[in-house]
């Protein structure tokens, strides 16, 4: 949720066509996984998601990966606080995933005896 909130706040995001007024555009880029979509970067560092003016957090999310070469020169700080709150996400999912299989042994453990045995024998094969 974190990284959400910070990437529909994400410096130069142009959710409004007005602003985008008498502004030069630098690129382009196709948006991976949405067909017609793209990200209109402007040479100020502004960027749009096209045709989309709400995307989805993902689309943002998306956005910013496809179109870094042409933003992160002008938001270095920002890329940096994305690439931090990624990082973040991506272990905890990894944690609550854990923690689902770990609930998922405990909770079935008694009502599947050989469940113990089986592990025992997996924990011997990666040892």
């Amino acid at each position: 949720m974190e990284k959400v909130a910070f990437t529909k706040q994400f410096p130069g995001l142009t959710l409004d066509w007005k602003v985008c007024e008498c502004k030069t555009i630098e690129a382009v880029v196709p948006l991976t996984g949405k067909p017609g979509a793209s990200v209109i970067v402007f040479t100020d560092g502004s960027f749009a998601v096209t045709p989309l003016l709400a995307p989805e957090p993902w689309e943002l999310g998306q956005a910013l990966l496809d179109a870094r070469p042409h933003l992160e020169p002008k938001h270095r700080e920002a890329y940096a606080e994305f690439d931090r709150l990624a990082k973040k996400d991506k272990e905890t999912l990894r944690a609550a995933r854990l923690e689902k299989i770990i609930g998922a042994i405990h909770n079935n453990v008694e009502q599947i005896p050989e469940l113990k045995d089986r592990l025992k024998e997996l924990v011997k094969e990666w040892t």
